[in-house]
């Protein structure tokens, strides 16, 4: 930044105690910096102990308290983009590690649900707090900016689709420094930072390249297309579109209004997903008529999303007979997709066809890991084993590689 620092406004909308921009007046001389932080450094946040904390900040490199306090502000800019910066915003160069907190997260816990007023209006379908501010950067023009996010704003799915469609149309992403570690500590989110600029023209395709740091670094090349919605790890998106055949038919989830809307005489014992304590999910015994008995126990395989953080744990589809002694998995309440789930495939198939189904997921799923370092799936929690980083497969995406096997593949063991 230092052949620059003389050609922008270094704003925080979200500072904090200002630990990102405020170390710009390093390179300043001593005896300018005071200058300097009144007419260049602009922070804002909206709690009050980090605007003091901030102000704290700027004092240890030299600015007067008066200057301090009139730079540093107590705002909502999720909110409101601050009216004080509107007159030079083409030159504003906005650094930030905004806040990230999931709108479904919000929505179950009391304390943040005031927070849900952000997702209106104009932000309705957005899913974070992070993706807010950079719509509110996008609405006022801001040239450029660097921004410190979870990295499923690159590899997410639906969590990350419209704010990618709606923001890369417009920015290009010029670097990128993709974590696969821990560098937080208070939360195990990865993190990417991105370098963006605001594009002359409507974007088609992005290229970039970004360090990628877990335990060792490398360097990777990456090229987002609007036609796959801005998604890294692209290949997947590709693969199945190539090989789609949608001769089989997916559907997820045993409900416990199913089973009591089916009940009989056969009895099944079923898997509670949403009944996990003492680190053992606990099985209920129903007893259920011949249509849904015949359902569950011809659909043997259940998907594991989520990684386990164990090499021998990764997502994909398994039986569960073999991991929990069960005819299936039901869900007792509200879905929640990081929970094992059973998955119905239509036309029926034998047991021995169901073995191959998860053979060839598996193996598929395995071959797009190696090609793409699992980056078409969302990065999930950092994992304390440095070989490999704890992923999500969206349900959406399972739903797609299993469409691409033919009913001849699955026949073939008849």
């Amino acid at each position: 930044m230092r052949e620059k620092l003389y050609n922008h406004f270094w704003v925080d909308l979200f500072c904090g105690e200002g630990n990102l921009v405020l170390p710009i007046l390093n390179s300043i001389p001593v005896d300018q910096r005071e200058h300097f932080f009144e007419h260049r450094i602009f922070l804002f946040d909206i709690q009050e102990k980090m605007i003091e904390r901030s102000i704290e900040n700027a004092i240890s490199y030299g600015v007067s308290r008066k200057i301090a306090e009139r730079n540093i502000r107590m705002t909502d800019t999720l909110d409101k983009f601050p009216i004080s910066l509107m007159e030079n915003r083409d030159k504003i160069y906005h650094i930030t590690n905004p806040p990230y907190l999931y709108i479904g997260y919000i929505a179950k816990h009391t304390e943040n649900q005031d927070q849900l007023a952000y997702f209106r209006g104009p932000n309705s379908g957005l899913q974070d707090l992070y993706q807010i501010a950079l719509m509110n950067d996008l609405r006022n023009a801001i040239g450029q900016m660097v921004y410190i996010i979870p990295s499923n704003f690159l590899f997410g799915h639906s969590v990350s689709n419209l704010i990618r469609k709606s923001f890369l149309k417009n920015y290009t992403i010029t670097d990128a420094i993709i974590f696969e570690r821990k560098i937080f500590e208070n939360t195990g989110t990865n993190v990417v930072i991105c370098f963006f600029q605001k594009s002359r023209f409507h974007n088609k395709v992005i290229e970039f390249e970004s360090l990628k740091i877990n335990t060792e670094s490398k360097i990777r090349s990456y090229r987002l297309s609007e036609k796959h919605g801005f998604r890294a790890g692209e290949e997947f998106e590709e693969y199945v579109q190539v090989n789609k055949k949608g001769q089989l038919r997916v559907s997820f989830y045993l409900t416990i209004e199913e089973i009591n809307e089916n009940k009989g005489n056969n009895p099944v014992v079923l898997l509670d997903s949403k009944d996990y304590d003492g680190g053992m999910y606990k099985s209920r015994k129903f007893f259920v008529n011949d249509r849904l008995y015949s359902k569950i126990k011809s659909n043997p395989l259940f998907i594991r999303t989520v990684d386990t953080g164990g090499l021998d744990g990764k997502a994909g589809l398994y039986l569960i007979r073999d991991i929990y002694n069960a005819d299936g998995i039901y869900v007792s309440g509200s879905t929640y997709r990081t929970n094992p789930i059973q998955i119905f495939l239509e036309p029926t198939l034998t047991k021995e066809q169901s073995d191959e189904i998860k053979t060839l997921f598996n193996a598929a799923l395995t071959k797009l890991r190696e090609m793409t370092d699992s980056e078409f799936m969302t990065t999930y929690k950092y994992s304390e084993n440095g070989k490999y980083t704890r992923k999500y497969l969206g349900l959406s995406q399972a739903k797609e590689l299993l469409e691409t096997f033919p009913l001849t593949t699955v026949k073939k063991t008849q």
